[in-house]
């Protein structure tokens, strides 16, 4: 039977060279081929470089590429991918077709089919960015680019500090990578994040109490008429308008929340918003006056008198005169007439003060009149001036305090000589004296 020979073939990209042994010859084999030589230690043939080998190898602007057998020449734009480098020359190897070593795409692409197409170097890991750095893929390179808010310092990363140029209008906060803005209080960050607008604090629930005003950057509290702002600026205190004069009411001042109001005594009203004026109950029908009683107004009072207030023997002629008859022996020493007349005074009341006038209803021609107080003034509180012959005035010589009531007599004498005539009227003044002065 005839011996068979599996034929071993190494196969040389692009410089065909092949070398067949058969298995008796390889043990003895010590010969390479062109390009290739035998490496004692190895036991094996192993590729020359030529581009070390071979001085000036490449001229111009062509550039040396060792290859196994050989070398090439080409432009120094160009790249080269080596094939796997084989282990021996005389171990078994697979014949390659089509995966030739020589890459005629531009640095950065690769071969396919016809075409050159782009490699991801990010992708494939095949760059040499700082890990602060992002790999980005470009076509036929990459670039090593900082995150945004960095800055490329030597092969490092640093942060931009964005404060330094004045980005925001307020406050800046600078943070890795990027920076916030921030406003002063009162304000907020408009839509583009860098600019502040006014807040307006009176429709956020500002905490004045009373009326708040926005104003730029802040707000002011005030507060109603009769209010004071509280130390803290929000709230409103109550001014106590009666402490500060004792002048703003007639009578007595009452402080009320926000305001004031003035009242009077008894017996008054109001007289606008601060004057009293004496409520005449006679008039309004207010008083308890009886049947037989006449209603007399006095200050913040009324008094209740007899309609008929003429004592015997004197008779009653009119509603508040009385007369004493001549025809009568005991009138000869009294007065002829009777007046009636009321009125009021207050306390306390500034001293002299005129406070009636007398004036004679009767004059006979040639009379001298003459005035005086008959009765009723035990302790020198009044006295009369004459103010000429028909007339005269009853002054208040000393501060009287009521209530009180006071029965002056006050009488005109009259005198006439032509006719040798003398007789004599009384005017009956009731004089009632009120609370103080108001």
């Amino acid at each position: 039977m005839k011996a068979t020979y599996v034929l071993l073939c190494v196969g040389l990209v692009v410089l065909p060279a092949t070398i067949c042994q058969s298995p008796a010859e390889r043990d003895s084999y010590t010969e390479c081929t062109d390009g290739y030589e035998w490496d004692v230690q190895t036991q094996l043939c192993r590729d020359i470089n030529e581009c070390e080998t071979i001085q000036q190898a490449c001229q111009g602007e062509m550039k040396c590429f060792n290859h196994y057998g050989g070398y090439l020449c080409l432009p120094r734009s160009a790249s080269v991918i080596t094939a796997p480098e084989p282990s021996s020359q005389s171990e078994p190897s697979v014949p390659v077709e089509s995966n030739e070593a020589f890459n005629p795409c531009p640095v950065g692409y690769r071969a396919q089919g016809d075409t050159c197409v782009d490699i991801d170097e990010c992708e494939l890991d095949m760059h040499d960015c700082q890990p602060s750095q992002e790999c980005i893929n470009t076509v036929g390179t990459y670039t090593c680019q900082c995150p945004d808010g960095y800055s490329k310092i030597g092969i490092e990363c640093v942060d931009i500090d964005e404060c330094r140029y004045r980005y925001c209008q307020h406050r800046c906060v600078n943070v890795p990578g990027s920076f916030s803005c921030e406003c002063e209080p009162g304000f907020q960050l408009a839509g583009n994040n860098r600019s502040c607008v006014d807040v307006n604090e009176c429709e956020m629930g500002a905490p004045c109490q009373q009326r708040c005003y926005n104003s730029y950057g802040t707000f002011l509290c005030r507060c109603d008429q009769g209010y004071d702002l509280g130390p803290d600026g929000f709230s409103c205190n109550d001014i106590d308008e009666c402490s500060y004069s004792s002048f703003l009411c007639q009578f007595q001042c009452v402080n009320e929340p926000g305001r004031f109001s003035c009242v009077c005594p008894e017996g008054y009203e109001l007289l606008g918003t601060r004057l009293c004026q004496d409520v005449n109950e006679c008039e309004t029908g207010t008083h308890q006056c009886g049947t037989g009683q006449v209603c007399v107004n006095i200050h913040g009072g009324h008094q209740c008198v007899n309609s008929n207030r003429c004592q015997d023997p004197f008779v009653q002629v009119s509603e508040n005169r009385c007369i004493c008859p001549v025809v009568k022996p005991e009138c000869r020493d009294l007065p002829f007439s009777i007046v009636h007349r009321y009125m009021s005074i207050t306390s306390e009341r500034s001293v002299p003060s005129d406070i009636f006038q007398i004036q004679a209803t009767s004059v006979y021609p040639g009379a001298y009149n003459s005035f005086r107080i008959r009765s009723g003034d035990e302790n020198d509180e009044f006295y009369i001036r004459q103010i000429n012959n028909i007339s005269a005035m009853l002054v208040l010589a000393r501060a009287v305090t009521g209530p009180k009531e006071y029965v002056l007599d006050l009488e005109m004498v009259s005198v006439s000589p032509l006719i040798n005539y003398q007789t004599s009227s009384v005017l009956r003044l009731s004089v009632y004296v009120g609370p103080h002065a108001f």
